[in-house]
């Protein structure tokens, strides 16, 4: 029997808030009302006291997998690795399917956002990039190549 029914989201913690909504929203995911989060339940949860945290959770549109940014206002955040590479423990990186990868990557970088290396093909199947996005999140970006 599986313990798990369902995929719920992923979190990812950030210092701007704003910033990594922003971005995310500009690829096309969808924002709901940005919340505070604080108390016992918090407290219980992640193993401090006195924590609060605002939350925003974005999801494609269609629904499926959401993704929860977080930052957190009491305690102060720890400062992470901007620049960690794609072999660093830990998550490795958020995903998304595109129709248009040259246009993701494009726009990605009009908003000040790079690739990590280029563009590569697998296998004929997909073609696809990481962007290092805000505060140095690794987006994987993937186009699906019609045979």
């Amino acid at each position: 029997m599986a313990l798990v029914k369902r995929f719920d989201h992923v979190g990812i913690t950030v210092a701007d808030l704003d910033a990594a909504t922003a971005f995310f929203v500009s690829l096309g995911l969808e924002a709901d009302p940005r919340m505070a989060v604080e108390g016992e339940f918090l407290d219980t949860v992640i193993g401090m006291t006195g924590a609060r945290t605002e939350i925003v959770m974005l999801r494609a549109p269609g629904g499926g997998t959401t993704l929860e940014l977080s930052s957190f206002t009491r305690p102060d955040h720890l400062p992470g690795s901007p620049a960690a590479p794609a072999n660093e423990l830990g998550l490795r990186n958020v995903a998304f399917e595109v129709d248009d990868l040259k246009a993701a990557v494009d726009h990605a970088a009009t908003e000040g956002y790079g690739l990590v290396g280029g563009i590569g093909e697998y296998e004929g199947a997909w073609r696809m990039a990481y962007v290092r996005g805000p505060e140095g999140i690794i987006v994987s970006l993937a186009e699906r190549v019609e045979k």
